[in-house]
């Protein structure tokens, strides 16, 4: 790990300037709940498992008859639809190691393909509707929002950006040995980053679906508040690959902060000249609304925060980013009592709530004082995680953006909630990346974002009404 607080005037002055080879991998049923996916002879490679069951989750209330369903809804999270090419990502910051989080994955290019995969796979599970809860692309591009579009909605999906083919830090010519260059590094899949770069046809899923404002939706690298400088560099013909290998982070930098340092740095280092786009400047907050809350009317024109009723399901979308800058959730007094109008106005519906970031503690205090609240559907982790509390369950789902890049149904009973992972389908490079993201040193599976089985299949059972 590279630490050295004497060269953080140095880093400022540089940020100033200017289908694979072999047989596609194993494909996991519908459901999990019917056959899996794992690694039990630790090979590396993942195989076909039996399926797992939902187990009983009594914390909250005892063991009874489930009741009859009032709706099934789909989860999707964390899909960071990418546009792999743009000069305004940093993936050479990984190397600098914690804090820092992961900014570059070998399987990046294949974001498309992947979140493809998954609607055909929440298609066949049939939901009500979908809650897509943010992180929905990955670097707050227009571009990146107009793709993920096409994949929810259906249509012709085109991954490439700037000009044809592929430009960026996995070529093959590349001599930087931090990246996964898929041409010549085992495993070789000689050709995927041409097929990354083909339009296709997207299913689109069947059911309305509804977003949630992530931090990467907002934020360059879910991090730094976008500016014209950002916007510049995004669009420009200068993609920065690497550092000049003398420079170092000083040990107080943040996230943000690196981001805004590095963003845009060449001198010393590595550099391609790319094709521009006009299309990879920023999305605005007003257009992420417009995008994602389906039509329904928000509690005002530019923050993600509405209602909408899923059959006798009512369900509510808090939006926590900050628009300054920055991964942690915020919320002020306007949302928190907007919030309490909502919670009333369900009556004695059960509630969903939707929301990115694990909500901050004073909405929390607000919903453990509403009794119709079932569940708190949350993400922004990467990792599967059910935890009780007052009353109500709180939710954490898998990105797809990782392994092991499954989404989660949720079917809302009259006295508890039923909940499954549900693998993407695996077909095409979805199959591949999904192979590559198992592999990834820094990714899910070291991380355990799978969660243990109680995480991901469960039957969670609720205080009577």
């Amino acid at each position: 790990m590279i630490r050295a607080a004497a060269l953080l005037a140095a880093l400022v002055l540089i940020a100033g300037c200017g289908g694979g080879d072999d047989e596609g991998p194993a494909q996991a049923a519908a459901s999990t709940l019917e056959r899996t996916l794992g690694d039990p002879d630790g090979d590396g490679a993942l195989d076909a498992r039996p399926g797992e069951p939902l187990l009983d989750r009594s914390e909250l209330a005892p063991a009874r008859a489930p009741g009859r369903v009032l709706a099934t809804i789909g989860v999707m999270t964390d899909l960071h639809v990418r546009d792999e090419e743009s000069p305004s990502r940093v993936p050479y910051l990984d190397r600098y190691g914690e804090p820092f989080q992961p900014t570059f994955r070998p399987q990046e290019a294949l974001s498309a393909q992947v979140v493809a995969a998954a609607v055909r796979a929440v298609n066949r599970q049939a939901p009500d509707a979908t809650l897509v809860l943010g992180d929905v692309i990955d670097n707050a591009q227009r571009n990146e929002l107009a793709l993920a579009q096409t994949l929810l909605d259906g249509g012709r999906a085109r991954p490439d950006s700037g000009g044809p083919g592929y430009a960026g830090v996995q070529t093959g010519d590349n001599p930087d040995p931090f990246y996964y260059r898929p041409d010549v590094d085992p495993p070789r899949h000689r050709r995927l980053l041409a097929a990354a770069q083909q339009p296709f046809a997207a299913e689109g899923l069947d059911a309305p679906w509804y977003g949630v404002a992530g931090n990467h939706d907002l934020l360059l690298q879910g991090e730094l508040a976008p500016t014209g400088r950002t916007d510049a560099i995004a669009a420009g013909d200068r993609l920065v690959t690497s550092l000049d290998p003398r420079a170092e982070l000083p040990d107080t930098a943040t996230t943000e902060e690196a981001v805004d340092a590095l963003l845009g740095a060449a001198e010393g280092g590595r550099s391609l000249e790319v094709p521009p786009d006009s299309e990879r400047v920023a999305v605005t907050p007003a257009q992420l609304v417009a995008a994602f809350a389906g039509g329904q009317p928000t509690r005002t024109p530019d923050r993600l925060d509405y209602s909408i009723d899923i059959g006798p399901v009512r369900a509510i979308v808090l939006d926590v980013v900050n628009r300054s800058g920055g991964a942690e959730p915020v919320t002020d007094d306007a949302q928190l009592a907007w919030l309490r109008e909502q919670l009333a106005a369900a009556d004695d519906r059960p509630v969903v709530v939707a929301v990115h970031q694990p909500p901050p503690e004073a909405i929390l205090q607000v919903l453990d004082e509403a009794a119709g609240v079932v569940a708190v559907l949350r993400a922004h982790n990467h990792a599967n995680r059910i935890e009780p509390r007052a009353g109500y369950w709180i939710l954490g789902t898998s990105a797809l953006a990782d392994h092991p890049m499954q989404v989660r149904m949720l079917r809302v009973r009259e006295n508890a909630l039923e909940t499954w992972m549900v693998d993407q389908d695996g077909r095409g490079e979805a199959g591949t990346a999904r192979e590559l993201a198992f592999l990834d040193a820094q990714g899910g599976r070291p991380g355990n974002y799978a969660g243990a089985a109680a995480d991901r299949n469960a039957r969670l059972y609720l205080t009577p009404r």
